[in-house]
């Protein structure tokens, strides 16, 4: 049997696409105005209305610019949420940048204690191949985030503003990158050499080289700051030489272990109602590890609604470039219909998409509001980073089916969990590979 494509093939399949006259009138205007615009479907629009039952009051949006910080955007603005409401701050930011800071910094040592002990291991196997494809990036998780505040608190924006290669973050990663995979080779050497003698006194510096591209390209955390601001009211308040995590636990004071990954990924290696966790997934060595709950999403939707209604926002993850459509800040499974236009289906299940690669967690923003209709969400509001020009000023809103198909994680309070799922938050966490779709980091920009 041949397998290639033969001249007849092609003659039968171009007289396909023209015997019927109204496929050169899609054909003109997807080429005009592309595929998004020329399939968009006006009820979406519509029906996706800008409007909630419950929301929460939370100011203008952040905007992330031209870097994967989604996640630390997020989970900042969770914990500004709180801080503006408790200390009267309007549109007060936390500075991402310095949490961005200790982030590249902890990645790499993560970076060279990965090396390091998987020096024994073939340069070509899988395992090692992986770790050198992206030695850092700008991209993390919600448990990531943990181990970052618990170390190192946080600060004002005003305290270290963003920089050029905050906002842009793409020179820097490739950059530094680049050193770390040379650096690899150094410590992979000395390990064959049997210099191990060597490798702290080598890591040590490596670090200190590492420690020196992001205070100029970042600037240097503060240790000590005052901080000086202006309420609602117009009441001037200073408080001298506090340091990053003496701020955090008087302004944010919030117990991150308080707080789970609930996840759905309905695949049959990941069973409900069971932990789980990513090997070699992580950035501060010995920090909070990565640990997910695996439930259904009705169970997932229930708890968000919960704390939602408890006046709570929701960081959560999802897979932002599908069904999306960015200006109006709409994201619907109706908004793009693609199958009429052009004659086949290429929708997958959620379960199918995770197993063949078409589908993970790419981006993570804020719930802060949902439309209840008996009870039921049929709509979510989407606190975005990508700035004001885009959606609501800068807020999406998500159809119910988008959730349900796109969502793959939120993080929630103990408290809303049912004595089962408590339970069940309690074991051991199965280990998943480091490419396991679930490893997949909110990156999107």
């Amino acid at each position: 049997m041949h397998k290639e494509i033969s001249e007849d093939m092609v003659n039968n399949f171009s007289q396909a696409v023209h015997e019927k006259p109204e496929n050169d009138v899609i054909a003109h205007a997807i080429r005009k105005n592309g595929l998004q615009a020329t399939t968009q479907n006006a009820a979406s629009s519509v029906a996706m209305n800008h409007v909630f039952s419950n929301e929460i009051d939370t100011g203008k949006v952040s905007n992330q610019e031209q870097s994967g910080r989604c996640w630390m955007f997020a989970a900042l603005n969770t914990f500004t949420h709180k801080l503006s409401s408790a200390f009267q701050l309007k549109d007060f930011e936390l500075s991402q940048n310095y949490v961005n800071f200790w982030d590249k910094f902890e990645k790499a040592n993560y970076f060279y204690e990965n090396i390091l002990e998987t020096a024994a291991e073939p340069l070509e196997g899988r395992l090692v191949s992986w770790l050198l494809e992206t030695p850092q990036q700008d991209g993390g998780q919600w448990d990531m985030l943990v181990s970052l505040i618990e170390k190192y608190g946080v600060v004002p924006k005003q305290v270290m503003p963003e920089t050029f290669h905050s906002r842009k973050s793409g020179q820097l990663n490739q950059l530094l990158n680049a050193k770390l995979r040379k650096d690899a080779i150094k410590l992979r050497q000395l390990h064959e050499d049997g210099k191990n003698e060597a490798l702290l006194q080598e890591k040590s510096e490596m670090l200190s080289d590492v420690y020196r591209l992001l205070v100029y390209t970042l600037g240097e955390p503060p240790k000590v700051f005052d901080f000086e601001y202006k309420d609602d009211e117009g009441r001037f308040h200073r408080e001298q030489d506090l340091t990053p995590q003496t701020f955090y636990m008087k302004y944010v004071g919030v117990d991150l272990h308080d707080y789970v990954s609930i996840i759905n990924a309905p695949t049959e290696n990941k069973p409900f109602g069971k932990t789980y966790t990513v090997r070699h997934l992580g950035n501060v060595v010995g920090g909070t590890p990565v640990k997910y709950l695996n439930v259904d999403m009705d169970t997932l939707k229930n708890l968000a609604v919960q704390q939602l209604q408890e006046n709570e926002s929701v960081w959560f993850g999802c897979d932002v470039g599908q069904d999306s459509e960015r200006k109006e800040g709409i994201m619907d499974t109706a908004i793009f219909d693609y199958e009429k236009a052009l004659g086949f289906a290429a929708r997958m299940s959620k379960a199918e998409r995770l197993d063949y690669h078409d589908g993970m967690l790419t981006h993570a923003m804020v719930l802060t509001g949902v439309n209840l209709v008996d009870d039921k969400p049929n709509r979510w509001k989407v606190e975005n980073s990508w700035g004001e020009k885009v959606g609501d000023k800068g807020y999406f809103v998500m159809s119910e089916d988008w959730m349900n198909e796109y969502t793959y994680q939120v993080v929630i309070h103990k408290k809303y969990l049912s004595e089962e799922l408590k339970k069940a938050w309690e074991q051991e966490p199965v280990a998943l590979k480091p490419w396991d779709p679930m490893g997949s980091l909110a990156l999107m920009v």
